[in-house]
């Protein structure tokens, strides 16, 4: 949802699937997305389970932990022709792995992107305890473009930040994405992009809330894909972003004209 609010932000067109619980959370969270225009029949409604509530634990430096209560109305997504639908037409579809650590959302996914020629974006979103190694490989293989933070490349890809380069090709070699994208909080973000590194160090921020932070990096990188945009000025774009989420509190901040001037 954060990187479909901040692709709206943004300029682009975006519809976004989830499914809510019959409850006080889950009204608000329709009130939300309809204020936000990304209301649409693909939002479900869940007769059984609950809407999710995350807990969110911010430490001095704003990093955040999360606590995420299971089962909830996401993990049950169901099929359906108007979700395929919208699959069929996108330019691109971004899914993340935590939606995906049980098997009805995961199955309709899978379903979903068999179906539609968009650009599959997968953004790897590790929320121990909730991922296997299984299904993240899975999601991997089918992905054209995967984004990851730098933990989460320690995890899945090993290596250090001197050999990263070396990790990133041999994880390629095994997954076949055309981009392969990890961010490093305030140290930037480094791209493997059609058999070419791309490298930002970043922008100079003090950090009030790092929540949203990569999920506005992700839009403003799937932004400029689809515009076509060279990878250096995308990359510079999707850093600028992310460093002023990081430096406000929440994961939503309304942009201003200094982020306006670069989109």
């Amino acid at each position: 949802m954060n990187v479909a609010r901040h692709l709206v932000q943004q300029g682009a067109s975006v519809s976004f699937s989830t499914r809510v619980g019959k409850d006080e959370s889950g009204q608000g969270l329709v009130e939300f997305l309809k204020d936000n225009d990304l209301y649409s029949a693909l939002v479900q409604e869940d007769d059984n389970l609950p809407t999710c509530e995350v807990t969110v634990h911010l430490d001095e430096g704003g990093h955040a932990t999360y606590i995420i209560p299971q089962p909830v109305s996401w993990d049950n997504i169901q099929p359906d022709g108007r979700l395929d639908d919208a699959a069929k037409e996108a330019s691109a579809i971004v899914y993340g792995s935590l939606a995906c650590r049980d098997t009805s959302t995961r199955d309709t996914l899978l379903n979903l992107l068999n179906e539609t020629t968009a650009l599959k974006v997968f953004d790897v979103n590790l929320r121990p305890p909730h991922y296997t190694l299984s299904t993240i490989e899975t999601l991997a293989a089918g992905a054209n473009v995967i984004k990851m933070n730098e933990d989460e490349a320690a995890l899945l890809i090993g290596g250090s930040a001197e050999n990263l380069r070396e990790s990133i090709l041999e994880f390629r070699s095994k997954y076949h994405a055309q981009t392969i994208c990890v961010t490093r909080g305030g140290n930037g973000a480094i791209v493997w992009h059609d058999y070419e590194f791309y490298e930002h160090p970043g922008y100079p921020v003090k950090v009030v809330d790092t929540v949203g932070a990569g999920d506005s990096f992700l839009a403003a990188f799937v932004n400029g894909l689809l515009k076509g945009q060279p990878m250096p000025q995308l990359l510079d774009t999707a850093c600028k972003i992310g460093a002023f989420v990081a430096g406000k509190r929440g994961a939503n901040p309304v942009y201003d004209e200094s982020v306006k001037g670069i989109l």
